[in-house]
């Protein structure tokens, strides 16, 4: 597990996808980057176990992690998450060091990109560009929450998976309209925890979507043919 090379160009992008730097300006970023370490994980190692400590960020830069919950009978763990290259996690810790919620697994050999807590607490108490961009970050964070909220309560089921699937597909691709391939890491289940629904009637709802011609789900990958079409099928 030893420290590796750092590629400065896909760090300072990753972190702009993080809620708490995308608000930091170019320079501060560049400072925040040369904080990162990388490190390597074996396949099946695991990062950190539920339970643990949270001190850090953490970004894949190759390989892909599985954020799991252990099951307390011993079953099989429910895996929440799987994540590839230029995906992030563990970014509340660096806040509040609180206890990880999940186990997370290195499904292949990995190597990630650290931020640790101390670290980035020094940086935090010598910039305050970085505190400002901080706080407007997770500000933009709590207005999509509340947006989601509000989705949850003034939406019916089909428009909570409708919508939840443009989030999505905004997100990968903020650009794109029609024809959108997005890689679908997402179980019947992860989808129903998403939306407030069980698998069973997420697997209906994804059913109708299909047969209405909206989506089109082949093996690890959702296509949707008209994000429009798809946006505009959300009924409130």
């Amino acid at each position: 597990m030893a420290d590796g090379p750092i590629e400065l160009a896909f760090a300072r992008s990753a972190l702009r996808r993080c809620v708490l730097f995308a608000q930091v300006d170019d320079a501060t970023l560049d400072t925040v980057c040369a904080s990162l370490r990388a490190r390597r994980y074996r396949r099946n190692e695991t990062i950190f176990h539920q339970g643990d400590p949270g001190d850090a960020l953490y970004i894949v830069e190759s390989g892909s992690v599985k954020v799991v919950l252990p099951s307390p009978e011993g079953e099989d763990a429910a895996i929440i998450a799987t994540l590839d290259r230029g995906a992030f996690f563990g970014e509340l810790a660096l806040l509040d060091g609180a206890d990880h919620s999940a186990t997370a697994i290195a499904v292949e050999p990995t190597q990630a990109l650290v931020l640790r807590r101390e670290p980035f607490e020094h940086l935090v108490e010598d910039d305050p560009a970085l505190r400002k961009a901080l706080i407007a970050g997770l500000v933009a964070e709590l207005r999509r929450l509340t947006s989601h909220v509000g989705e949850l309560h003034f939406l019916d089921l089909p428009g909570r998976l409708a919508s939840r699937i443009v989030a999505i597909a905004r997100e990968a691709d903020p650009a794109a309209t029609t024809n959108l391939v997005l890689e679908w890491p997402y179980t019947q289940s992860d989808l129903a925890g998403m939306i407030g629904g069980t698998r069973q009637t997420v697997n209906r709802l994804l059913q109708d979507l299909v047969a209405r011609g909206l989506i089109l789900v082949e093996r690890e990958q959702l296509l949707i043919p008209d994000l429009g079409a798809l946006a505009r099928s959300v009924d409130r």
